[in-house]
């Protein structure tokens, strides 16, 4: 396939960052779609969309926060018509497992009229040392409304991989690929693996979903990130992506990574390490 320039939405996040690294290392021409980027992306400012695609062509979706709130689906819509519009023949977009909402914006990409790959993925390993668990993980203590459900964790790395992939050739046109570890892990047995890893002593503690809330609201977080990780954790996690997939093996030609594996490059990076100059907790 003829190389030509990839935006990647979301391109300083786990994914985004990780596919403009692996295009980077190909010498391919990469756009970053974010509100850095030159020119600017913003999710909010449709205005900014039509610069960010010219002379683009092929798009990696990441929309943010997630394509489960509202008006995901219609901004979708819209960045996929002036897309086509514009030129651009591909579309991969990065999905969420079992979420309804998500699958109607799979949809949207599908009628786009663009060459599309989706990439439904479970839980991110990253969550745990990129985003919000990594400070509960430096304070000892993680606290979820999360029981005895497992979760396939799969590793943004390999996301990244078949984002790179579906991006740069034909054969994974048209596919959906359901993208999941290789073993199913509780959020419970996550941090103990982390702690065992780090020789730390981190503790899990359920908590119901009212009493999660109220953390949430205590430590002043915005509304709308309250709303999502409610949703995330009342509605996805209830045992319905409690199951494993050949996504990863499928694209790739090889297993995913496992989340011991993840935890232990992980820990040997020391990012789950206290630093009491930071005012982490002893």
């Amino acid at each position: 396939m003829k190389a030509g320039t990839t935006l990647v939405l979301g391109g300083t996040g786990k994914t985004g960052r990780r596919v403009i690294e692996r295009l980077r290392a190909r010498h391919l021409p990469v756009r970053i779609g974010s509100r850095s980027g030159e020119p600017p992306f913003d999710w909010r400012h449709p205005n900014t969309w039509g610069p960010a695609l010219r002379n683009v062509d092929a798009v990696y979706i990441s929309y943010y926060p997630d394509l489960a709130v509202p008006g995901a689906a219609d901004a979708i819509r819209l960045l996929g018509e002036l897309a086509v519009t514009s030129g651009v023949s591909r579309l991969v977009l990065l999905s969420g497992r079992g979420e309804p909402e998500a699958q109607r914006c799979e949809q949207v990409v599908r009628e786009s009229g663009a060459a599309w790959t989706i990439l439904r993925c479970s839980w991110f390993c990253q969550n745990f040392s990129e985003s919000y668990l990594l400070d509960p993980l430096l304070a000892g203590e993680v606290a979820l409304p999360a029981g005895n459900v497992g979760e396939p964790f799969v590793d943004a790395d390999d996301i990244a991989d078949v984002a790179v992939a579906a991006l740069t050739g034909k054969r994974h046109e048209g596919l959906l690929y359901e993208l999941t570890g290789s073993t199913l892990w509780t959020f419970a047995e996550a941090v103990a693996e982390i702690a065992r890893a780090t020789r730390r002593s981190i503790c899990y503690v359920e908590l119901s979903i009212d009493e999660y809330v109220a953390a949430l609201e205590a430590a002043q977080l915005p509304q709308e990130f309250v709303a999502l990780i409610t949703y995330l954790f009342t509605e996805v996690l209830d045992g319905r992506n409690a199951c494993l997939t050949d996504g990863v093996s499928r694209a790739l030609g090889r297993p995913p990574r496992g989340f011991a594996e993840y935890v232990r490059e992980t820990a040997a990076s020391g990012v789950w390490n206290v630093r009491a100059e930071a005012g982490a907790l002893r």
